[in-house]
């Protein structure tokens, strides 16, 4: 008999896919560095003098990101999603989003309120936006400290999604934000009523 195929969900448009793809190893390589920076002394100003403008890199992708996602509607969940499920899908992408653009804007803020220069390249500075403060300083500091920890555990939240659906459910949700090639999958169903016809 004919094997049923899986079909593949609606895809996010190429934009919003490229920039999604753009943006994880820039984030996941910044979380990397938080944590390290925290963890080792040896290398801080080493990692601190990546961390700065890639936070800043960071920042720029995540309006251009907002904006894009304002111009391209994202496609309908897969139907194995529960309405609470979208819901909560739908939640933690906004959080993502406020979170990588608070992040950088409050790491800036911290910087200014320290009178720290802010370099992102040689002679390349950002402009203070924040009153030199030592106050502020510290209340933007355990800000800053709070929200990545909560950014780590958004992201991480995120990613045990994707694998469950990929692995678990194998319901092709990866597919919708895929920039590699897609070939149809068999669904469990088909194939085991193909295997009990034989």
């Amino acid at each position: 008999m004919t094997e049923k195929t899986i079909d593949r969900p609606p895809p996010f448009a190429l934009p919003s896919r490229l920039l999604h793809w753009t943006m994880a190893p820039l984030v996941i390589a910044q979380l990397v560095i938080g944590v390290a920076m925290v963890a080792s002394l040896a290398g801080y100003d080493q990692l601190r003098a990546i961390h700065r403008p890639l936070g800043i890199v960071i920042l720029i992708f995540v309006v251009i990101r907002i904006g894009n996602r304002l111009l391209h509607r994202p496609p309908r969940f897969p139907s194995t999603m529960r309405p609470l499920e979208r819901r909560v899908a739908k939640g933690s992408e906004y959080l993502l989003y406020a979170l990588l653009l608070a992040q950088p804007v409050i790491g800036w803020a911290m910087l200014s309120a320290a009178g720290a220069p802010i370099v992102l390249y040689r002679q390349l500075h950002l402009p203070a936006i924040a009153p030199h403060d030592t106050s502020v300083y510290a209340l933007l500091r355990q800000s800053h400290t709070v929200l990545a920890y909560l950014l780590f555990l958004t992201f991480t939240a995120h990613l045990c999604a994707v694998v469950y659906h990929t692995l678990v459910l194998r319901d092709r949700t990866l597919d919708r934000i895929a920039l590699w090639p897609i070939r149809s999958t068999r669904s469990p169903s088909a194939s085991s009523t193909t295997t009990s016809a034989q």
